[in-house]
């Protein structure tokens, strides 16, 4: 009998508790399967291998190297097409700006050129015609009668009875011409051909302003322009006297301009201007009630308008010498005689200046 004592023990095959001897371990059997208990003494069961890859498995490394390389390549090629693209738009907007902005220059250039060669033609026109239009002022003020001017003044046969009726209601204005001083002048380009207008100043003080054109070799004055000519003197004609219908040359103001602007009639008033005086009025007419759709009203709105914006008919370049709001212009006016009293009608606006042209000078705006 062994003096070894004895333990229980668990069967590693069948799982079994046995009591044995804790001496030898490799004698020791399991009572109940005739074992070793042992697993550790068999021999290990064999590592297993890596599983065989199915159709299903990852590519092996070596195939993914090349689907990289393509993608990449794909990105390269997409990258370098977009930033070709954007460079082209560059190039192409860089050059289109250039065009433009060289075009721009060019224009730009050419008119400042074409501006410069006009006012040089011009200013060799004025050199050349103001000594005429002098003498032929000088002349024209020097006559004593209305026979002796009518020889300086534009279309002296037919403006030969119109200076007969003007003079024998109105006086015949002497002035020195050695008074005479040339303020200012420009070219006014008229329908007709190139005039040239002038402002005189004389020693005590009055304002002439003449416009002067060639005819038959000449320069001559423009009469109706010079003393403001109309039919009637508007004082009496605004007293009932004269023709019921006259032609007039006098100065128009727009009544309530700011607070009638939406309305639709324009509001005028009309003076006879003063010769020799370029700021005073005469005497004011009754308001004028002119539909603003109608041509006069188009033309009158032009005209106030050019005015306000500092410009002048026919874009002369001289100073507007009128009195600050007022337009000059040519006018056709009824007088109506009625039981409850006397009234007038604007019939025609004929021109918005006093030169001899029957073109109004503004332009009208249809809607």
């Amino acid at each position: 009998m062994s003096n070894t004592p004895n333990s229980w023990f668990h069967c590693g095959r069948c799982g079994s508790l046995f009591l044995s001897d804790a001496g030898d371990l490799d004698d020791r059997t399991c009572s109940e399967c005739g074992r070793n208990p042992s697993l550790g003494l068999e021999a290990a069961p064999p590592t297993p291998g890596p599983l065989p890859q199915t159709p299903s498995t990852a590519p092996p490394e070596r195939e993914k190297h090349p689907t990289r390389k393509r993608k990449k390549s794909h990105f390269m090629l997409k990258l370098v097409l977009a930033w070709t693209a954007v460079l082209i738009l560059i190039v192409v907007g860089a050059r289109k700006l250039f065009h433009q902005g060289t075009t721009e220059r060019q224009t730009e250039s050419t008119s400042i050129s074409l501006d410069s060669e006009t006012r040089a033609e011009e200013i060799t026109f004025q050199n050349e015609v103001g000594p005429l239009s002098h003498q032929t002022f000088s002349e024209f003020l020097a006559a004593s009668t209305p026979e002796e001017r009518n020889q300086f003044v534009l279309t002296p046969i037919t403006t030969a009875s119109r200076m007969a009726r003007f003079y024998s209601l109105n006086p015949l204005t002497h002035i020195d011409p050695a008074s005479l001083t040339l303020a200012n002048s420009e070219v006014l380009n008229l329908p007709g051909g190139r005039a040239l207008e002038t402002l005189w100043i004389t020693q005590d003080g009055r304002q002439l302003d003449a416009v002067f054109a060639q005819e038959g070799g000449e320069w001559r004055i423009d009469w109706d322009h010079f003393v403001r000519f109309s039919d009637f003197p508007w004082r009496l004609f605004l007293a009932g006297s004269g023709e019921p219908t006259g032609e007039f040359r006098l100065l128009a103001r727009e009544r309530l301009a700011d607070e009638r602007k939406d309305a639709d009639t324009v509001s005028i008033v009309l003076y006879a201007p003063r010769f020799g005086s370029l700021i005073e009025t005469g005497l004011q007419s009754p308001e004028f009630l002119i539909p603003r759709a109608s041509e006069n009203g188009k033309l009158l709105d032009g005209a106030f308008k050019l005015e306000r914006e500092g410009k002048r008919p026919f874009g002369v370049q001289l100073p507007n010498a009128n009195p600050e709001g007022l337009i000059r212009v040519r006018v056709k006016v009824r007088r109506i005689e009625e039981a409850l009293g006397r009234r007038f009608e604007l019939e025609k606006v004929i021109a918005c200046h006093w030169y001899s042209v029957d073109e109004p000078g503004v332009g009208i705006q249809n809607p």
